[in-house]
């Protein structure tokens, strides 16, 4: 006996392709929410890596700048101690040259020479004085040069002038001579030329 089937077959194979279409789209559309989902994480972690990194990498160059300040102020505070190292150190070499100087001019003042001032600037000394005769001056200039602590003397100007305490007639002398930089290694004997050229 032949059997026929009534029933509408493709209706239903097409509802069943339909609830499989739509299955599968689902199914895609949770794969694919969790792939941009796991993609987003992914990449917060990453960015949130970064930002840890660059915070430490800013704090570290805080305290870079912080060092760098501290050293400067210490090279500063070390070139001031060495500046004043320094000019103690000029001062305590240069301490005894005034005593020099002065003895110095004792030994080669020639007789009938008068100081009216000793100005000294660096290692230039400036002489202002009466004398009687131009020759005095000449031999002042010639023993300032053979002075070991004593050197380059040069006669400003000389002029004569009248001083009530002096004399009638002096000659005012202005000379310029400078210390020496080389220190000698033996004292020299007093000048015996002092005095004895008129």
């Amino acid at each position: 006996m032949i059997r026929i089937n009534l029933l509408p077959h493709r209706a239903e194979k097409r509802k069943a392709r339909q609830i499989q279409f739509y299955a599968f789209g689902v199914i895609s559309l949770m794969l694919a929410v969790l792939l941009v989902g796991i993609v987003h994480i992914v990449i917060s972690t990453q960015i949130e890596y970064q930002e840890r990194r660059n915070q430490y990498l800013t704090d570290q160059i805080g305290l870079l700048d912080e060092q760098i300040a501290e050293i400067k102020r210490l090279k500063m505070e070390i070139a001031a101690l060495m500046e004043r190292k320094t000019v103690v150190e000029k001062l305590q070499s240069t301490r005894s040259d005034v005593v020099h100087l002065l003895d110095q001019m004792l030994n080669i003042m020639p007789k009938s020479v008068y100081l009216k001032s000793i100005k000294q600037t660096g290692n230039k000394v400036n002489l202002v004085g009466f004398t009687q005769s131009n020759a005095r001056v000449s031999t002042l200039m010639r023993s300032i040069e053979s002075s070991p602590w004593l050197e380059s003397p040069t006669l400003v100007q000389i002029s004569a002038v009248t001083s009530q305490d002096r004399g009638p007639r002096l000659n005012e002398f202005n000379l310029n001579f400078n210390l020496s930089t080389q220190v000698p290694t033996t004292s020299a004997a007093p000048s015996t030329t002092a005095g004895t050229e008129g």
